[in-house]
């Protein structure tokens, strides 16, 4: 039987009875949960202001996607705008310039007045003006940030004689980073006009806004342009005055061979060293303040391996997640997402943190969108989703929230109760409306990289990987001269290699990249 000793069930908050403080106000945080402070009570008077740029394929497929689910209705309410912008890399990939164009057909659907959609093909350039860009990439970043520490041995992170993918190959994230790079510094800078346009559109929204980032995790494209277009636009257009999400799309077992393996490795130990407040202070102390995290409201990680669990068919994968993002970033004119947001940053805080303060997570800093159908089928919940989702036994979230059409059928109840026995979270789940109909939404709070299975199979496959296939792996810091997953060549047990000659590093250990825990000889 479950015990009430010591919580005042009348007024929420907890008594003398409760022992410690930090137990305390663990419970008035899970009392806050149950009174459902995060809910937005009339979502149908709330301006729109969800803004999202999808980067790569997997962010362009949801961009698409959002736009062609959208009610109607999106846009009805004064003071509403969305803003959208696809952008990929040209001349590799047919299907990416088919959904570019389709994106663009479908702004007719929005006033002029109200909405901006754009898209963005960065083409392939030649290796010898991809050189010559990265040759003056000190410059450019002097230019960008004065206090930039000049690094008299830096050299280009893309040999001379680099070959470059052909139409339908992929695009390693190092030569992605420097396709946009390019675009972003060098010349006219198209991309930094297009990331200032965008950032103009979502200040026009009269009411409270949010920038999601959307991208795949296992691809070349999106995860090698990602991260810097989040600085750039976050922490350099923004100043960090507007909140921002990134959601990450990770790869499934039926992503092309490959797609997964090495790469996710780097791609993972970056978001971590941006997102881990602790870590991305030694990256900011040896870079600078444009590195700092630039996911104001948080990252979220969408995984879809049990989708392709259950229908088997890459394409029907991918459609399913599409439709389930969109239906978060649109339904109830955003305030699904904001009600997510709001838990997570009020609600997932720790205990000592204040509501109000942007919320530090710490090595938990991602959190998992998961969703299965109320039927059962294809998508059930069953005693392998856990596993499916990457989630390795020691992982137990604090309170697991739905979002379904209906709160109080029988299906959604039955739900809940699976819920709790699958995952054990100390508030028992329960139930917001406002979903789409016969599928459920959930979200598992804080997640350490660490957590996942799919952390430590990517760390083994760079491991084994060539040096060069490493170098190509990697995006964050090669502008500095750093390699980050690579043990520091000037400082024993930390992290970031430099490339060729270069003396640069970051202030994280080594064992943090690499998920090691101290053992009891060490201590």
């Amino acid at each position: 039987m479950t015990s009430t000793a010591g919580i005042d069930l009348m007024r929420g908050r907890p008594t003398p009875a409760i022992g410690t403080t930090e137990a305390k106000l663990q419970q008035r945080k899970l009392d806050a949960l149950r009174r459902g402070v995060h809910r937005i009570a009339d979502a149908s008077t709330l301006p729109y202001g969800v803004h999202v740029i999808g980067v790569g394929g997997a962010g362009t497929r949801v961009v698409e996607q959002m736009l062609r689910d959208a009610p109607d209705d999106l846009l009805a309410t004064d003071g509403s705008r969305i803003t959208a912008l696809a952008i990929d890399i040209g001349d590799c990939n047919g299907e990416s310039d088919e959904t570019l164009s389709r994106i663009q057909g479908m702004a007719q659907r929005f006033p002029a007045d109200r909405a901006q959609i754009e898209t963005v093909s960065l083409p392939m350039p030649p290796i010898a003006e991809l050189q010559d860009s990265l040759g003056r990439y000190r410059d450019f970043l002097k230019l960008e940030y004065p206090l930039y520490h000049w690094n008299p041995d830096y050299q280009s992170w893309l040999d001379a004689d680099q070959v470059l993918p052909k139409a339908g190959e992929r695009v390693p994230r190092a030569v992605a980073k420097a396709v946009y790079g390019r675009a972003y510094y060098d010349g006219d800078r198209p991309m930094a006009a297009t990331l200032r346009r965008f950032a103009k559109s979502v200040e026009a929204t009269q009411g409270d806004v949010v920038v999601c980032i959307v991208f795949g995790l296992g691809g070349g494209t999106g995860s090698g342009i990602a991260l810097d277009l989040a600085r750039h636009l976050s922490n350099g257009i923004f100043g960090r005055r507007v909140l921002v999400t990134g959601i990450g799309i990770a790869p499934c077992d039926g992503d092309p061979d490959g797609q997964a393996d090495a790469n996710l490795y780097p791609v993972l130990n970056e978001l971590d060293c941006l997102c881990d407040e602790t870590k991305n202070v030694g990256v900011v102390r040896s870079c600078g303040d444009l590195y700092k995290n630039p996911f104001t409201a948080g990252f979220l990680m969408v995984p879809q391996e049990p989708v392709w669990q259950g229908v088997h068919d890459l394409a029907a994968t991918h459609q399913r997640v599409n439709e389930e993002l969109a239906a978060l970033l649109t339904l109830r004119h955003g305030a699904n997402l904001w009600e997510v947001l709001r838990l997570l940053n009020w609600v997932a805080a720790p205990s000592t943190q204040h509501s109000a303060a942007r919320t530090p997570w710490g090595a938990q800093w991602m959190h998992l969108c998961g969703f299965v159908d109320l039927s059962g089928e294809p998508l059930s919940l069953d005693p392998e989703l856990p596993g499916q989702l990457g989630l390795l036994p020691g992982y137990t979230p604090e309170f697991i929230e739905l979002r379904v059409a209906r709160a109080a059928d029988a299906s959604t109840q039955a739900l809940a109760t699976a819920l709790q026995s699958l995952f054990s979270p100390e508030a028992t789940p329960n139930a917001a409306e406002g979903g789409r109909e016969g599928s459920a939404q959930f979200t598992l709070p804080r997640v350490a990289k660490t957590d996942l299975s799919w952390f430590f199979a990517a760390r083994d496959a760079y491991e084994a990987a060539t040096p060069q296939a490493r170098l190509l792996g990697h995006a964050l810091l090669l502008e500095q001269g750093v390699l980050l997953c690579e043990p520091s060549t000037r400082f024993e047990g930390m992290a970031g290699a430099g490339i060729g000659a270069s003396q640069n590093w970051v202030a994280v250990p080594f064992a943090d990249l690499r998920g090691e825990f101290p053992t009891a000889d060490a201590a």
